[in-house]
């Protein structure tokens, strides 16, 4: 362990995060950023000479680095001293190591050892992923590889959290080689993210798969959701519903619900709606909101239960207050056809809107429709077209078309051919056989783009086909 290149490296960290205790101690903290050690020196110093835990630990770091001050290890363990005895945890750390390597003091393991655990206890990242060195090498402490597992983990876990993902890395990666589930798990996750390491779906499925070889039931699930995507392992159904079988059985209520969706499609497995049915109630009675909207889904369609939509409404009501955007875009198609409850346009708004702010494009598009509409909200093609354009931009074909309507129409919107022609071009290349009649027509006529028969009839001939042949502009 290099106790200079950690002190320094410490040091910034600290400097970045410290809360500001005066205006002298700010000034310090601005002039040492600046690379201005002299100035830096002269501010902290009458604050350390005080009792100031913080200034005291700068001054350490400086005499350690030989900033601003002539460099002396001595000096340094008396400053980490003071300010460590206050209970400051990056001091207490910077002690640990100054006695691990004998600077400026007598080289302790023990001492080393008792430091990095008072900085450790007060949540010190350092300082964890230095007890975890003590640990597995047995040094100031019996060797114990399960604790230097769990301090590594911690240490990685605290990196992880405030962004520094390439040391998270780098203790996940220790924790892991000693075999911690944990450790492997949060790896595989880091590479299945790209945190800290380059993104590796391959990566991250072989150290979810060690994790899972110890019985981790967060690897099972997300081995499962690999083999059904084909990412990092071959694209196999029947794997999936094993490994989720294996984390539902155990009460993951994610693998619950997954299974759930497997046996709702039949696939890796035969199509059983009953058995689909319990276990998304396993996973909705834990709070699954995807679930709650999935048996909402199965009331609506009388798949697995007799068709009940009062029933749709209870369980996509207690999805859509989980802040599910499918069950709140459902529950406004609810009230907005009075289907299972009294109609009532007002409430179809509020439960789009709700989806629609989440991104939800099916959400966006119904917002848009009603404002375009004027149902439950004060009609506004301007609003319409804002969201219809969200809803547009994530490849919703209505919203696509809808939006070329306004455009040609110059509703909401500065009138403009040339950009309805692109809108239903990108629905028409879709396949929505309305906004395939109205690019034919604007071939036909030469509005927004170059007049061209053969064109024209293409798109209204495949529009014809999809019996959208009377289908008007607007």
């Amino acid at each position: 362990m290099k106790t200079q290149k950690i002190i320094f490296f410490v040091m910034v960290l600290f400097l970045q995060s410290v809360a500001v205790l005066a205006d002298d101690f700010e000034a310090g903290v601005a002039a040492f950023k600046k690379g201005d050690f002299n100035a830096a020196y002269k501010k902290f110093a009458p604050l350390a000479a005080q009792g100031k835990a913080e200034a005291q630990t700068i001054l350490g770091l400086m005499f350690g680095e030989g900033k601003g001050v002539a460099q002396s290890d001595k000096e340094a363990v008396q400053w980490f001293s003071k300010a460590a005895e206050q209970g400051h945890p990056v001091a207490q750390n910077n002690l640990g190591l100054m006695y691990e390597e004998g600077k400026g003091v007598a080289q302790s393991d023990q001492a080393a050892f008792q430091w990095f655990n008072k900085a450790a206890e007060q949540g010190n990242a350092e300082a964890e992923a230095n007890l975890g060195v003590m640990y597995q090498n047995g040094r100031g402490v019996k060797q114990d590889d399960k604790e230097a597992m769990a301090w590594y983990l911690k240490s990685a876990e605290h990196y992880a959290s405030v962004q520094n993902d390439k040391v998270a890395v780098g203790w996940f990666l220790k924790a892991a080689e000693l075999g911690s589930p944990d450790g492997q798990y949060g790896l595989g996750w880091m590479y299945a993210h790209g945190r800290g390491v380059t993104q590796d779906d391959r990566e991250a499925a072989k150290w979810y798969l060690k994790a899972a070889e110890q019985g981790y039931v967060k690897a099972y699930t997300l081995l499962g959701g690999m083999a059904v995507s084909g990412k990092g392992v071959a694209q196999n159904d029947k794997e999936a519903v094993e490994w989720y079988r294996k984390a539902a059985e155990q009460g993951d209520a994610v693998a619950q619900r997954a299974l759930g969706v497997l046996y709702t499609n039949g696939k890796g497995v035969a199509r059983d709606d009953k058995v689909a049915i319990e276990w998304y109630l396993k996973a909705a009675e834990q709070g699954n909101a995807s679930a709650g909207f999935n048996l909402g889904w199965m009331y609506a369609q009388g798949r697995g239960v007799t068709q009940d939509d009062k029933m749709a409404v209870e369980w996509y009501r207690k999805a859509a207050d989980r802040d599910n955007p499918d069950a709140q875009y459902s529950l406004g198609w609810m009230y907005a056809n009075g289907t299972g409850v009294a109609q009532d346009d007002h409430e179809a708004v509020k439960w789009y809107r709700k989806a629609a702010e989440q991104g939800d494009a099916n959400g966006q598009e119904r917002v848009g429709w009603m404002y375009a509409k004027g149902r439950g909200v004060a009609r506004d093609d301007k609003e319409a077209a804002k969201w219809f354009q969200k809803a547009a931009e994530q490849g919703h074909v209505v919203a696509q078309y809808s939006l070329g309507v306004l455009y040609g129409e110059g509703k909401g919107v500065e009138k403009d051919d040339k950009v309805a022609a692109e809108w239903y071009q990108k629905a028409a290349d879709l396949g929505y056989g309305p906004a395939q009649h109205n690019l034919g027509l604007m071939y036909r006529d030469g509005k927004g783009v170059h007049k061209d028969e053969k064109t024209s009839a293409e798109w209204l001939q495949k529009a014809s086909g999809q019996g959208a042949a009377t289908a008007v502009t607007k």
